[in-house]
């Protein structure tokens, strides 16, 4: 396969991969809580990992801006999944983190979703796992970088 060919075969695979992960991520969210959709499951998992997070930061971490990120956070807290607090740091700025309910209910949709993940790579060999999640993370890496002018 040419240089070419190959790009073309990651960005088919890619593509789809997006386009398929578009659609479980809105049935993991609705999972969560049958009022969500979108990319509710991704920000709570955002947040489940930082433990206590700055609203603009999930912002940036998901490249949305305030406006669409403070929409999604306030159905987030009225759900009761999410809570905000003042940060101490900055009094003008909101910290966000899962609250009990909301910690329980994503680490249930995250359990059904590692199942899934196992079932698929389960005849992988242990390295070929390894090395797939090296690639993905460097290929993650690379797609948050801003573009080259």
């Amino acid at each position: 396969m040419s240089d070419e060919e190959s790009l073309l075969a990651v960005e088919r695979e890619v593509a789809l991969m997006f386009r398929r992960g578009r659609a479980r991520v809105a049935e993991l969210s609705r999972r969560v809580h049958p009022e969500l959709e979108g990319m509710a499951y991704s920000m709570l998992g955002y947040i489940e990992q930082a433990g206590r997070v700055r609203v603009t930061d999930v912002g940036v971490h998901f490249a949305v801006g305030k406006a669409t990120v403070s929409r999604q956070i306030r159905a987030l807290e009225e759900l009761g999944l999410v809570a905000r607090e003042t940060d101490p740091l900055d009094r003008r700025a909101a910290l966000v983190s899962l609250t009990e309910d909301g910690r329980r209910r994503y680490l249930v949709a995250r359990d059904v979703r590692m199942r899934r993940v196992r079932e698929l790579l389960g005849s992988w060999s242990p390295e070929d796992v390894d090395r797939f999640a090296v690639l993905l993370h460097r290929f993650n890496d690379v797609i948050g970088e801003p573009p080259a002018e």
